[in-house]
């Protein structure tokens, strides 16, 4: 019910905009989704992380890229919200969450191609790509589309 909904809390998270020297973004195509979903890296922070901990993280445990391999250049200076369509919050995160709460994090990728291997322990990319940002935002899922929108808008100073 939206009245239900609307008292969960948002689950604390991280997100990362992974740049090249090309200046387009790191994509990943999401394996728990049936349609096209292609995304930034995410992911939770756990009780006590700290965020920049968590981002360094987050951006192995997903697309295998090591810490030593990203620069972190910017960091959003406010929490981005979004809320999940009501449909989905009782399948996500077991019903405990209305959406997420997110940092995110602007970071340069140092290494190369070859270094970036999204075969995981626990995968969540089926593939990826780099992407303009214009491409990207039209292949994001729309839940996800404004918090898009503005974290590109925040780090386009620093591109």
């Amino acid at each position: 019910m939206p009245d239900e909904i609307a008292q969960l809390p948002y689950r604390m998270n991280v997100g990362m905009m992974l740049t090249n020297d090309r200046g387009h973004v790191f994509a990943g195509q999401r394996l728990d989704y049936p349609g096209e979903a292609w995304q930034m890296p995410q992911g939770g922070i756990d009780r006590g992380e700290d965020p920049d901990r968590a981002a360094l993280r987050e951006l192995e445990e997903e697309a295998g890229i090591r810490p030593e391999l990203v620069g972190i250049i910017a960091r959003t200076p406010d929490w981005l919200v979004y809320d999940l369509p009501p449909d989905l919050v009782p399948s996500l995160w077991g019903g405990r969450y209305r959406g997420q709460k997110q940092l995110w994090y602007l970071m340069r990728f140092l290494g190369d191609d070859s270094q970036i291997d999204i075969r995981t322990r626990h995968p969540e990319f089926s593939r990826w790509r780099w992407m303009p940002q214009e491409e990207l935002l039209e292949r994001i899922v729309p839940f996800k589309r404004d918090v898009y929108r503005k974290v590109f808008e925040i780090f386009r100073p620093y591109l």
